[in-house]
């Protein structure tokens, strides 16, 4: 059995196993990252050889950490990262390049048919139905857009959405509110089998998604890193964050906005943000807490954009495509019955 797993922000764990009698068996860990001294890799594999298949990674992470040598240094992996690569050797899971993957930047649609195409789009390509996808949205109405468990009320300030135009809006996926500004967001999805984050937790499935889009914040100038659990940050504040949905049919919903330009006062007149909000940020005031695209690189909305565009391109091979007439024929639907809906918007008042 063959695992990968790259640690995002670091480096490529492989693992190489057999499986015999519930057992591994011929265990050979390699990748690109650094140890010392040489002699810890022996160490791993040895803590590896014979331990049942049926551990998960908590388990293998604490047979290989029980297992090294008390002096070993591990740089640019972790004993969770090689958990994660065996993880996903025994459950099959795929990666990046098994696939033939989608661009798609299509005209600006409502708030409410961009979260239905989220739900349809993912729920194609888990069925098979469409290729996995990175899909950027394009905006001419401003929204908030609330977490799938949020409360309305406790989330947006009715008459200050209403001051400054912007409807409010229920995604299927959890996670905060966004102020999502007509032309001051950036704003994707990617829809992906869930084959391709087997094996890993939800923690590590959302850095594993991140990845490429650090690295095409990088290709922009800026520093980005990704802050557990969900925000993209810099060292000038959070840039933005992601919310993740897994959907029956075996597709995942991987979205993120993040933050171009942003006015602060009509945040706070907007969003019901308080102090336990921003209590575990080490900040004074909401308005701190995101530093958008706009101040740290100088560059257009639509010129970051083709530079992540690039980037995936470069990293998956991505050619790009389109919204079918079907498929958004099918999100309009799942708007008037789902989206657009007084039951689906206050199902948590």
């Amino acid at each position: 059995m063959h695992g990968e797993y790259k640690v995002p922000g670091g480096k490529l764990v492989i693992v190489d196993f057999d499986v015999e009698g519930g057992a591994l068996q011929n265990v050979r860990v390699a990748g690109d990252f650094f140890l010392e001294p040489d002699e810890a890799l022996d160490d791993i594999n040895a803590a590896l050889e014979g331990l049942p298949a049926a551990s998960d990674a908590k388990q293998i992470t604490a047979a290989i950490t029980a297992g090294i040598r008390s002096d070993a240094v591990m740089l640019g992996f972790s004993a969770e990262a090689v958990a994660v690569a065996v993880r996903r050797a025994l459950t099959e899971a795929t990666s990046w390049a098994d696939y033939e993957w989608e661009i798609v930047h299509d005209d600006a649609v409502p708030p409410r048919t961009h979260l239905a195409l989220d739900e349809v789009l993912a729920s194609r390509v888990g069925e098979g139905r469409r290729r996995p996808t990175l899909r950027f949205w394009e905006w001419d109405e401003s929204a908030v857009v609330i977490g799938s468990f949020q409360s309305v009320k406790n989330e947006v300030d009715p008459e200050g959405a209403e001051k400054h135009g912007f409807e409010v809006v229920r995604r299927i996926s959890g996670g905060g509110a966004m102020m999502m500004e007509r032309g001051n967001v950036v704003t994707y999805s990617l829809y992906v089998p869930a084959e391709l984050v087997q094996g890993m937790s939800f923690a590590d499935s959302y850095a594993y998604l991140d990845d490429w889009v650090l690295q095409g914040l990088r290709n922009v100038g800026i520093e980005a890193t990704y802050q557990p659990l969900n925000d993209i940050a810099s060292p000038a504040g959070k840039i933005g964050g992601a919310a993740q949905k897994r959907l029956g049919s075996g597709g995942v919903l991987h979205h993120v906005t993040m933050a171009y330009d942003l006015d602060n006062e009509k945040m706070l007149e907007v969003l019901r943000i308080g102090r336990e909000k921003i209590s575990d940020k080490g900040i004074a005031s909401a308005a701190k807490r995101v530093d958008p695209l706009r101040s740290q690189t100088g560059l257009s909305r639509s010129a970051i954009i083709e530079s992540l565009k690039q980037t995936f391109a470069s990293l998956t091979g991505a050619t790009a495509g389109t919204v079918s007439a079907d498929e958004l024929a099918e999100a309009e639907a799942l708007v008037e019955t789902k989206f657009a809906t007084r039951e689906w918007l206050y199902r948590v008042p």
